[in-house]
């Protein structure tokens, strides 16, 4: 099943999710769908605050940047329940998006190596350490966790500069390629 994308200006992308149990209903069908639609909406990743569901779960599947970064070859990963535990490393600017906040783009600092503590959906638990593009594409993915967007990150100056489209976004107005939703 394909989920519409919660937009900017949607409620549920500002709150802190929670976390789930074993029995979860239909987890594993959950974590499906959610590649599904990933996939869809030409995502990298996806979590499921953005799909309208505010539990702490968010998928990736970086392996089309493998050519770029060998090291994502097998990156295609659920983590649930997961938890950032320490960031370091060098702060890194890279150009970012959204599916929920579509077609912008903007720089971001974010730390190089994270470490992070999660389960699979099997629950089995992690405890690992990613640095580079997949500690970049975790940390975004984990912000909406915490009810944060990229935009969040950006310089006081820029969230000036796009206040203006934000806030049209919030009313409605944005053109997306994939099904989405803006829910208050």
């Amino acid at each position: 099943m394909i989920y519409p994308i919660y937009i900017y200006g949607s409620s549920v992308l500002r709150k802190v999710a929670e976390n789930i149990t074993p029995d979860y209903p239909e987890l594993g069908k959950f974590v499906k769908d959610m590649f599904e639609t990933m996939y869809a909406s030409d995502g990298v990743g996806l979590a499921a605050p953005q799909v309208g569901k505010s539990i702490r779960l968010f998928v990736i599947d970086a392996t089309m940047y493998a050519d770029e970064y060998p090291e994502l070859a097998d990156f295609k990963k659920a983590f649930i329940n997961a938890e950032i535990y320490e960031r370091d490393g060098e702060e890194v600017s890279m150009g970012e998006g959204c599916l929920s906040v579509p077609g912008l783009h903007e720089p971001v600092v974010r730390p190089s190596r994270i470490r992070i503590r999660y389960v699979d959906e099997q629950f089995t638990p992690h405890d690992e350490q990613y640095e580079g593009y997949a500690a970049r594409v975790i940390q975004h993915e984990y912000d909406h966790l915490d009810g944060k967007l990229y935009v969040d990150h950006l310089a006081p100056l820029r969230k000036t500069l796009l206040r203006t489209k934000l806030a049209a976004m919030a009313k409605g107005k944005y053109k997306a390629a994939y099904k989405t939703k803006l829910v208050k």
